[in-house]
């Protein structure tokens, strides 16, 4: 008896955390304050959905998407108690420059999880790598009190985010399609074993 492959969690991974990046950077760039439509999408699309797209990746044995889908679902949730908790009365704010200290750290995980997709697509080769510059520049931001770069920040925010969408949509429509619909720069030793097994 056949079991039926699991389907690719891949594309609601990087959907939560496209959409909710964008949004968020919005904020960062100046166009909307902070409001419950950012915080909302942080708890349950980029929290929540990325946890759940995580569990998934480790239902199909895939330790780098359980680990990134995981762990930024994480930090979704955590930024929004960051936010909230002192609102709530539940805990002091954070000081700049301790938030600069947290997205650091981020900034470090992401770094070495950008080095894991050297051998995959371009195209998660720039989400990785806009994403670890989108914390530096927040990061570095913070910490001076810098406003023109956490501005700045927002736009290659925005960048980030539109990048997880496409290869998100390419992922599905090239799957749905059976061919490449749009193009995410597959590896040449990759793209070479396609081709030969097509032929």
């Amino acid at each position: 008896m056949h079991s039926k492959p699991l389907a690719n969690p891949g594309p609601l991974g990087l959907m939560g955390f496209g959409m909710t990046t964008i949004l968020l950077n919005l904020h960062n760039a100046g166009f909307f304050p902070l409001t419950a439509v950012i915080v909302s999408m942080g708890i349950f699309y980029g929290g929540l959905i990325q946890i759940l797209a995580g569990m998934m990746e480790f239902k199909k044995g895939n330790t780098f998407g359980t680990t990134a889908f995981t762990s930024y679902g994480a930090f979704w949730l955590s930024l929004v108690g960051i936010l909230m908790l002192p609102r709530m009365g539940l805990a002091d704010a954070s000081s700049e420059s301790f938030l600069g200290a947290y997205l650091g750290v981020w900034g470090i995980f992401t770094l070495f999880m950008f080095f894991g997709t050297l051998k995959g697509n371009r195209g998660i080769q720039v989400v990785f790598g806009s994403l670890t510059i989108l914390f530096a520049l927040l990061c570095y931001g913070n910490m001076t009190g810098n406003t023109a770069v956490l501005h700045f920040a927002g736009f290659e925010g925005i960048f980030c985010g539109a990048s997880a969408i496409y290869l998100a949509m390419a992922e599905v429509l090239n799957e749905q399609y059976g061919r490449t619909v749009l193009p995410v720069g597959e590896p040449k030793k990759q793209a070479a074993h396609v081709d030969a097994v097509v032929a």
